[in-house]
């Protein structure tokens, strides 16, 4: 176990959400022990999200690199764990900007910092109920399964194969040696896919520790095993497209099956149905669902595709920040 506080820096990609921002970067300021730094990538937001960062009252330093465009939430924390690491950033505490931080969240990650190097703490949802996030991901069709039950019910930790953005503590060696994030995912996998590839070479745990509360409300229904939230037609084009990278990444780690995948791409298409008809009450998403899945073709076959590579970043290096 670890004796003191490492450094961790604080991750947020935020997009036209100023007010939810705004509190975030309240609630990152009560951190005891607080982070090192922030930054905030700004994913060329039109709202007022420059004001809101501009008087945030941070007792660290505060970093707004802003984009000139929109690369979504996978191309937003590529660039934003690559700015973290040429900064010299130990830890990386990823988020998005509709969460709250809770006061000691840091504190409770600190115990098992001496012993893993990726990490997700427990989250509240929007009501302040546990917010269900207990997967394994399934290399054979390619899909993460809910795992049933008290995880924690023998041990405080419970190791997975799968990553989240909201709230992942990651270590800067292992972002080197497996490379940033995919920014080719736009939004919708690209946590999952980057938590798998970690999980190739040492464990990812998940810890019996609130650390986040979720600001936003959603929509969503209990299935019993799980809970399924509304999307949008963007989530669903990118999550049925983004199966391709998915399938991509499983042939490079030698664990792509094509019949058990495709298996797991009609599961994912018929998740993506129900939760239209249960959630949304719609069927005017199934356009997107279709694009999606052509796109996906298309990857599964592009001769120039490859990983990302392993990151090389000296912390000396200058820094080009896109205004």
């Amino acid at each position: 176990m670890a004796s003191s506080t490492p450094a961790v820096t604080v991750v947020v990609t935020t997009f036209n959400r100023a007010g939810y921002l705004r509190v975030l970067l309240e609630t990152i300021a009560r951190l005891d022990p607080a982070p090192s730094s922030v930054i905030v990538v700004n994913n060329a937001s039109t709202d007022n999200t420059d004001e809101v960062i501009a008087a945030a009252n941070l007792p660290m330093p505060l970093i707004h690199h802003r984009l000139r465009k929109n690369v979504g939430g996978s191309g937003g924390f590529s660039v934003g764990v690559e700015r973290a690491l040429a900064e010299g950033a130990e830890w990386l505490w990823l988020m998005d900007d509709d969460v709250e931080a809770l006061p000691g969240a840091i504190a409770a990650f600190q115990p098992w910092m001496g012993t893993y190097r990726c990490l997700h703490g427990r989250r509240y949802d929007y009501s302040g109920q546990p917010f269900f996030w207990q997967h394994h991901f399934n290399a054979f069709l390619g899909v993460h399964f809910p795992v049933r039950g008290n995880v924690f019910r023998h041990r405080p930790v419970f190791h997975t194969n799968v990553g989240c953005f909201e709230g992942m503590l990651v270590h800067a060696d292992v972002v080197r040696r497996v490379g940033l994030p995919d920014p080719r995912f736009f939004l919708n996998g690209d946590d999952t896919t980057y938590g798998w590839l970690i999980a190739q070479s040492e464990p990812v745990a998940y810890i019996n520790e609130y650390v986040l509360k979720k600001a936003r409300p959603q929509k969503q229904i209990d299935l019993g095993v799980r809970h399924l939230n509304d999307s949008n037609d963007l989530g669903r084009y990118c999550g049925m497209r983004n199966r391709g990278h998915l399938a991509r990444y499983l042939r490079v780690k030698g664990s792509f099956n094509r019949w058990g995948f495709g298996l797991g791409t009609l599961l994912t298409a018929a998740k993506e149905v129900l939760r239209l008809v249960a959630v949304e009450h719609s069927l005017s998403g199934l356009a997107p669902l279709w694009r999606g899945w052509i796109e996906s073709r298309g990857i599964l076959r592009d001769p120039e595709w490859q990983p990302m590579p392993p990151v090389e970043t000296n912390p000396t290096d200058p820094v080009k920040e896109t205004r």
